[in-house]
């Protein structure tokens, strides 16, 4: 299985690594498992991150990151001077050194804060539950159970985020065992009892003293690193579904 350093440590954007399976590849690309990462696969609406892996003193870079059981898989393409793989695929045990791009994993870490921020206040403010959202580095989407928005609502939630931003609280990160979480009427209201039987520890994300959700991506370590939040826009889509559209700046 492939260890999630980025779980205990978002912040962490180096490491050294072992090549512990080689998957299929094409004449410009391929695809390997390690036996710990600091890259964040696709997963729970973030997308995966992006970097570099040294392997024989060769660069390449890490085009897409994704999990499959306990093994997160690396897409490596091959510099434009390596016309042909042949001889050139890494082997089980080559020792690895890699690199996470920084600035967008940040950005992402940003972006997701922001948008547990925005959850905290919208079930604070208005008692409604989140239904679903994605992001990009600086820009979201998530969908809230309204039906209609309540007049005003745009500028009135921008407003609160950015004062929770300002406030800097302390965002903590914690495992609980799923007995103690599923107890949790915070970690209810975000459908904790819905993470497969299987899951017997979760990792919790308190944003201390406005939200708590089960989650297992990267996030900054205090509010106030967010930035300025933007309501860029709200949609409809469909009864008792209602999209908000939104953008950080520095």
């Amino acid at each position: 299985m492939t260890d999630l350093l980025f779980l205990h440590d978002a912040y962490r954007n180096e490491f050294e690594a072992v090549v512990t399976e080689v998957g299929e590849s094409t004449s410009d690309r391929v695809e390997i498992a390690l036996d710990q990462t600091c890259f964040y696969p696709t997963g729970g609406g973030q997308p995966h991150d992006t970097g570099t892996l040294m392997i024989e003193g060769t660069s390449h870079e890490v085009s897409k990151v994704r999990k499959s059981g306990d093994l997160v898989w690396h897409t490596i393409s091959f510099p434009e001077n390596k016309t042909d793989l042949s001889g050139q695929s890494p082997s089980i045990g080559d020792k690895v050194t890699a690199k996470v791009d920084w600035e967008r994993r940040h950005q992402l870490m940003r972006t997701h804060t922001a948008m547990h921020i925005l959850c905290g206040v919208i079930w604070n403010e208005y008692g409604k539950a989140v239904t679903g959202g994605n992001m990009e580095p600086l820009s979201a989407r998530m969908d809230f159970e309204f039906d209609p928005l309540p007049e005003g609502f745009g500028q009135r939630v921008q407003d609160l985020v950015n004062e929770e931003i300002a406030k800097n609280l302390p965002i903590e990160v914690s495992f609980l065992p799923r007995d103690t979480a599923l107890a949790d009427d915070d970690l209810i209201r975000t459908k904790v009892n819905l993470i497969p039987d299987f899951v017997t520890e979760i990792r919790v994300v308190d944003i201390v003293g406005l939200d708590k959700q089960a989650d297992g991506g990267t996030h900054v370590r205090a509010t106030g690193e967010v930035g300025t939040f933007e309501v860029v826009k709200t949609q409809s889509k469909g009864k008792g579904n209602k999209r908000v559209r939104i953008a950080l700046h520095d």
